[in-house]
């Protein structure tokens, strides 16, 4: 396990070299603080020297990544300075202040660009730090009006990173509900599993109050609990204090404090170093297999690029040609793939492409068409206008049924309301087909303008189908409207809804008797004059009728 750090170690200095800013999201720990938090002497304390620019304002101005060594000899190296060694430490703060003001100039203005900065020493055990600037609230000096935004957008791109664990620095002498690093923690963080807590300035608190709720991590609880530290006094530094006699300092506090007594082996900057080393061995070795498949699918994603353009040759003069009938080629396959359904890679997130046309025809088309507005009272009102207006100035009769002209006027009114879902569900289907398209010149994104031009090409030829498309199915709904075909087997005519209504009934009801009496007939002059009685029986298909109620002589 000694060997995982100094491997990180190695890899964030290959990023550096290559000019990638850490893209596989390696295992580290960020330094979060505001201003005057204590950040630089924290950081001093473990290397046991004075390394850092000091001053007003805003001192850290690029993310410093710190890579303390275990060694024999005591030396510094910066990456940018391969090869030399800065055995005096002034000089290290001299060039760190120097390659600052390289790259962000003299107005104190910030860059995310890091310093890599390593240091071999035998007071420090193995460990990597980024320094991250001080969070500020108010620009001094040239700095843009916008610094705190900045800085705060540097600072998340660091933490933000799920193998990244945050120390969180905060003064004890301030209310830790105000803390500026925890406040950003808690943002990315929200569950505490990533953050370390560092209360420093536990010396400076007012008298008879102290710190110990906190690091009993009580008050605000953190997953990785809290550590305490006492820094130099910014007197101590003019005056040069050894930070070993400070260290000294540090333990004898902790052992004499009546509320820090109890939990004195649990605090102070050696704790820190241990704590700290051993936290990020474990993250590490813990983020070790995901980051590895993640370092292998890139691997096989470049070499598959590699693989692509290996065939190329410079001197050819045809190379041009081909490499751009191979690449249009490859584009059109890959649209093609993308419709079909048989892509290389599956998108588990959304659908797309011909997937997401299939539901625009499946749920999208039949979803729009039962949303169609439909008022059986206004479709009512419409018909009795209609056969009013079909009978004009002659009297309209009771009739069962509507007429024929003001039946097909209703109909084809109702038939052209599916011109709105239909045309709907063409532009859905366009849209798509535009934004598969661009998905697939993502490939060409290496040549802007053969990506452009292949994009506009397609997308218009698709413009045009799209007018010919909505053409076409207008047609198909007017044909539908000039004819209207009640000889179809799903039409319910007059003689299928007869024989419909008479099944219902016949299934539902059956020869069953509804009523029975004696029935009185009137003014029956063809059969002898007067009146007579009979027996009726009434069912639910006839109408019988007797001489007597014993239903002998039928009638």
């Amino acid at each position: 396990m000694e060997g995982l750090i100094p491997l990180v170690n190695r890899l964030q200095d290959a990023f550096a070299a290559l000019g990638q800013n850490c893209l596989l999201d390696l295992p580290q720990i960020a330094v979060v603080g505001g201003q005057s938090a204590g950040k630089s002497s924290v950081l001093e304390n473990c290397v046991s020297r004075d390394f850092l620019p000091r001053g007003s304002g805003i001192v850290t101005r690029r993310p410093l990544v710190l890579q303390l060594i275990t060694a024999k000899t005591e030396y510094a190296e910066f990456l940018h300075c391969k090869g030399k060694k800065f055995t005096d430490f002034d000089e290290v703060r001299q060039e760190i202040e120097a390659e600052t003001d390289r790259v962000t100039g003299m107005n104190k203005g910030i860059s995310s660009i890091p310093i890599n900065l390593r240091i071999y020493s035998p007071h420090v055990l193995s460990l990597t730090l980024i320094d991250l600037p001080g969070i500020t609230k108010v620009p001094v000096g040239d700095q843009p009006a916008d610094i705190e935004q900045q800085i705060r957008d540097m600072i998340m791109q660091f933490i933000a990173r799920e193998n990244c664990l945050i120390l969180a620095v905060t003064p004890a002498n301030t209310d830790l509900a105000n803390s500026d690093a925890l406040k950003l923690a808690k943002e990315v963080d929200p569950q505490g599993l990533r953050t370390i807590g560092v209360i420093t300035k536990l010396d400076l608190m007012d008298e008879g109050t102290d710190a110990r709720e906190i690091l009993e991590n009580k008050l605000l609880p953190l997953r990785r609990g809290y550590i305490g530290v006492v820094n130099r006094s910014q007197k101590d530094i003019d005056g040069k204090k050894d930070i070993k006699a400070a260290l000294l300092a540090e333990r004898k506090f902790f052992l004499s404090h009546p509320s820090y007594r109890h939990m004195a082996d649990r605090m102070g900057t050696p704790y820190l170093q241990k704590v700290l080393n051993q936290q990020l061995t474990n993250h590490i070795r813990d983020t070790l297999p995901a980051f590895r498949s993640k370092l292998q699918s890139q691997l096989l994603s470049i070499e598959h690029e590699v693989e692509v353009y290996k065939n190329f040759r410079p001197e050819d003069p045809t190379r041009k040609t081909k490499a751009l009938l191979q690449m249009v080629q490859q584009f059109s396959v890959d649209f093609e793939k993308r419709i079909e359904g048989s892509g290389d890679q599956v998108d588990t997130l959304e659908l797309s492409g011909g997937a997401k046309i299939n539901r625009i025809f499946h749920e999208r088309f039949p979803f729009e068409l039962v949303k169609m507005e439909f008022n059986e009272k206004e479709l009512r009102r419409e018909i009795s206008y209609a056969i009013k207006n079909i009978h004009g100035i002659r009297q309209v009769l009771p009739c069962l049924f509507t007429p024929d002209m003001a039946f097909e006027a209703i109909v084809k009114k109702q038939i052209v309301k599916l011109k709105g879902p239909c045309l709907k569900s063409v532009d859905l289907v366009m849209q798509e087909l535009i934004n598969t398209v661009k998905k697939c010149t993502k490939k060409l994104a290496t040549y802007p303008r053969l990506c452009e031009e292949t994009e506009r090409i397609v997308a218009s030829y698709i413009r045009e189908r799209e007018e010919k498309t909505k053409d076409q199915m207008l047609l198909l709904i007017d044909i539908q409207v000039s004819y209207i075909n009640t000889n179809h087997e799903d039409f319910i005519g007059f003689a299928n809804a007869q024989q419909r209504s008479s099944q219902v009934n016949k299934s539902a009801v059956g020869n069953q008797v509804i009523r029975k009496g004696w029935l009185t007939i009137n003014n029956i002059g063809i059969m002898k004059g007067g009146s007579k009685e009979y027996w009726f029986v009434l069912t639910a298909e006839s109408l019988s009728w007797y001489k007597d109620d014993e239903v002998r002589n039928q009638r």
